[in-house]
Formats: C-alpha cells, sequence, structure tokens
C-alpha cells in the first residue's frame, strides 16, 4: 500500500473514532445516564457531576486524534521517522497519562463524595489500565522512531 493512500485510511479512521466518540459522549452516555436517574431518582444528584467529568475525559481524547492526524500528515509527506513525529508520540503518552490519572482520581474523588460505588471504582480499572498501555506504547514508539530518525538522517548525509 502506498504511503499516501496508508495515511489516507488512516485519516478515515481517525475521522471515524471522532465521529463514533461525540455520539458517544453527546448521546449515549447522557441517555443511559437520564434511564437511570428515572429508573433510581435517589441517584438524581449524580448524573450532571457524573456527566461534566466524562465529558472532561474526552478533551485529552480529542487531542489526541488531533495528533494522530498530523502524523498521518507527515506518513502521507513520507516523513514517518521524523523528530516531529517523535514528539507528537510524545505528546499523546502525556495525554494518555494524564487522562488515565485523572480518570483514576476522578472515580475515587466521587467515591468519597458518595457519588460512585466501589464496584464501579474496580470496573474503571480496565479503563485505567488502558489508557497507562496507551501510555507505555506511544512512549515506545517514540523512542523508537526518534532512534529510526536519527539513523535516517545519518544515511542521508552519507550519501
Amino acid at each position: 500500500m502506498e504511503q499516501k493512500t496508508f495515511a489516507k485510511l488512516i485519516k478515515a479512521i481517525i475521522i471515524g473514532v471522532g465521529i463514533c466518540g461525540l455520539f458517544i459522549y453527546l448521546y449515549i452516555i447522557p441517555d443511559w445516564g437520564s434511564e437511570l436517574v428515572a429508573k433510581y431518582p435517589e441517584f438524581g444528584y449524580c448524573y450532571l457531576p457524573w456527566l461534566i467529568f466524562l465529558w472532561i475525559t474526552a478533551i485529552p481524547c480529542y487531542a489526541v486524534l488531533c495528533l494522530g492526524w498530523k502524523i498521518t500528515t507527515n506518513i502521507g509527506n513520507d516523513k514517518s521517522f521524523s523528530r516531529d513525529n517523535a514528539n507528537l508520540l510524545k505528546w499523546i503518552a502525556a495525554f494518555a497519562a494524564g487522562d488515565s490519572l485523572f480518570f483514576f482520581v476522578g472515580n475515587v474523588v466521587l467515591l468519597f463524595c458518595n457519588m460512585n460505588h466501589p464496584g464501579i471504582l474496580v470496573a474503571s480499572m480496565i479503563i485505567v489500565f488502558a489508557g497507562v498501555s496507551i501510555t507505555i506504547v506511544a512512549a515506545a514508539l517514540s523512542h523508537l522512531v526518534r532512534k529510526a530518525a536519527i539513523l535516517q538522517e545519518q544515511a542521508d548525509l552519507t550519501i
């Protein structure tokens, strides 16, 4: 597959993920929350704090999609192994780590405010684990892309 075609495919996937995320964050989560409040009105005071908390967790996710778009543009321009991509991957790792930490701390705070259940806190560890995994993978890729960029620069100078 040619790099420009590959870049277009990745951009289409990024757009699809962004649209799916908007659907989840703007429709499904508020709808599920309303259904829970309708079914259990005693938890109505938890709806808005949880909704705001979950919306805030979406911000780093969309920042990562924007950074992924930049990486994909570099790939399409035949700059796959560049210091710029290494830095962008480093930022992705930072956003994933920050969002994971925020999600964990937010869940604990909501637990202490009596707006969360310990079972939800334990189940949310799956999301935290996924975020930490993305952090590790992005950091490792950043390191490898930086090394490849250095090797490519050296090879370009020798020719």
